[in-house]
């Protein structure tokens, strides 16, 4: 399941794909357009209200679903798409409320165009980053990285992992053979809470990544693996490959490749990133 953060005027807004289209965090939509500080309780109140206004379809419309939580973990947290967003913004008092609904919307088509045209979803992905400041070199590959993982999680999914949990299992050993830490250690290193620790990555941290999941999707194909337990072997083994040529470059330049730098400080993740 592809999860991430939309931005609207400067506000991150969770969203995951389910069912093929967009399903947003209804308490980050509540706290953008309410600025208030304690936006679950304000949706337990607004749940009651649109269920006493005979709007009682929104337990059945409202989904649990797993989104990055602040401490980096993945929790189940209500989840509306773009049709019941509407009906739920239409009862908050905000004069974001307007501009709001013509972002939701835009939103919205934009993912169906992209289910039409993956490649405009990839123009848009590319788009962000330039935006961001990522140069044209680190782009290309982090948007190489995105195929490779998207080609290894299909793997898992067809060899018999579930998602979301065996999924953070997988890459967890992927990750600790490759680079000596688990991801939440590693976004913990960086300082990180709700940022994809992957946007993050440097030149070197990026490659050895691909070269681990590259690497485990291969043994994969190879072994021909089946279920949980031969997954996690092979994960670890192609994290392995990874994990030696990183120790091996380590050597020869005689520094570390794992780093706390992140691209939220600057100038020095700006420097490292380009």
């Amino acid at each position: 399941m592809a999860t991430s953060i939309a931005i609207f005027k400067g506000k991150g807004i969770r969203k995951t794909l389910h069912n093929n289209e967009w399903w947003f965090s209804v308490v980050d939509v509540i706290e953008v357009l309410t600025g208030n500080d304690r936006p679950r309780k304000y949706w337990s109140d607004l749940k009651k209200k649109l269920t006493a206004e005979g709007y009682s379809e929104v337990s059945e419309k409202i989904g649990q679903l797993k989104l990055e939580a602040p401490d980096g973990k993945m929790r189940e947290t209500d989840c509306a798409n773009t049709e019941t967003m509407f009906r739920v913004i239409q009862s908050i008092p905000s004069p974001k409320a307007e501009p709001f609904k013509r972002w939701l919307a835009k939103v919205g088509y934009e993912r169906v165009r992209e289910i039409e045209n993956p490649e405009l979803g990839s123009q848009r992905v590319r788009a962000l980053y330039k935006a961001k400041g990522y140069s044209e070199a680190w782009i290309e590959k982090r948007m190489r990285s995105i195929a490779i993982r998207e080609e290894l999680t299909d793997e898992w999914k067809d060899r018999g992992a579930e998602e979301e949990k065996d999924y953070e299992i997988l890459t967890a050993e992927i990750s600790k053979a490759t680079f000596g830490i688990v991801p939440s250690e590693y976004k913990k290193l960086k300082g990180l809470k709700r940022e994809n620790l992957r946007d993050h990555m440097d030149d070197f941290e990026l490659i050895f990544t691909m070269l681990g999941e590259r690497s485990t999707t291969e043994i994969h194909r190879n072994e021909d693996t089946r279920g949980m337990k031969k997954l996690k072997e092979d994960s670890k083994a192609g994290g392995k490959i990874a994990g030696d040529a990183r120790k091996a470059l380590e050597k020869k330049l005689k520094r570390p490749i794992v780093s706390g730098h992140n691209y939220l400080r600057e100038p020095e993740s700006k420097n490292r990133l380009k």
